[in-house]
């Protein structure tokens, strides 16, 4: 049956989905596929399918948060999907994590609202333990700079109090902050779906979160690598798991 939000349905036939919050993401995905086919493009949700070592993929865009990230994955669970990673971009919350840096997150703060309408705060957000691993050994074996732990799922970027929070986190040895990791990890945790997240660190601890973004997207340095590394990173990560599966 098609999915209300994502507009898909059986028909596509993957079992896994890298899940960008850009649309524009979509693109960078497809350039590592084979035999791309585009989907559809509702609300937020744009998506493609294609091909990586012959395991078909679904690339799709969730949007800003963890409401419209939790809608994707309970949608694509609905039409057979088991295995899915998020790759997005992410603030750096501690020194000695640079531009373009991949944080693969073994675990997240829930301090965002979806999460806490599944389940009580103190059930944890975290990943695949496999897919995971084969995110970090993926990571070491393409040769690219990546940072492992814990990172914070927050709600904003502009309310008065982020500075603060994110000091807190940080002193608690939190890597890098986020929107949709928590959800995904969490919704996914209940729904028995295979999860891992890897984030390309496009702010500097300390920096002007609006003028880092503003030179990430222009794609002149970096973070435009970093991008493509942790969808290769992540479609390998996958494929090694669908090996052992």
């Amino acid at each position: 049956m098609k999915q209300a939000h994502i507009q898909l349905d059986e028909t596509v036939n993957a079992t896994c989905a890298l899940m960008p919050g850009d649309p524009k993401r979509v693109d960078v995905i497809a350039q590592f596929l084979e035999n791309v086919e585009e989907l559809t493009f509702n609300r937020e949700y744009r998506s493609i399918v294609g091909t990586y070592k012959g395991m078909r993929v679904i690339g799709i865009s969730t949007g800003m948060g963890g409401s419209s990230t939790a809608i994707a994955v309970e949608e694509l669970k609905n039409i057979g999907v088991h295995t899915m990673m998020r790759i997005g971009s992410a603030g750096a919350m501690q020194e000695g994590i640079n531009l373009g840096d991949l944080v693969i997150c073994e675990g997240a703060v829930r301090d965002e609202g979806t999460s806490k309408n599944y389940i009580d705060p103190i059930y944890p957000a975290v990943p695949d333990y496999r897919l995971i691993n084969h995110c970090v050994e993926a990571a070491k074996d393409l040769g690219y700079e990546y940072h492992v732990g814990v990172i914070l799922s927050h709600e904003s970027f502009y309310y008065d109090e982020d500075a603060q929070d994110c000091e807190k986190w940080s002193r608690k040895g939190v890597l890098a902050s986020d929107f949709e990791t928590a959800a995904l990890y969490t919704v996914g945790r209940l729904r028995k779906i295979h999860t891992a997240s890897i984030l390309n660190n496009v702010v500097l601890w300390g920096a002007n979160t609006e003028e880092s973004i503003g030179s990430y997207k222009d794609g002149e340095n970096r973070t435009a690598e970093g991008e493509k590394r942790e969808v290769l990173t992540a479609l390998e990560a996958m494929y090694r798991l669908e090996q052992e599966l």
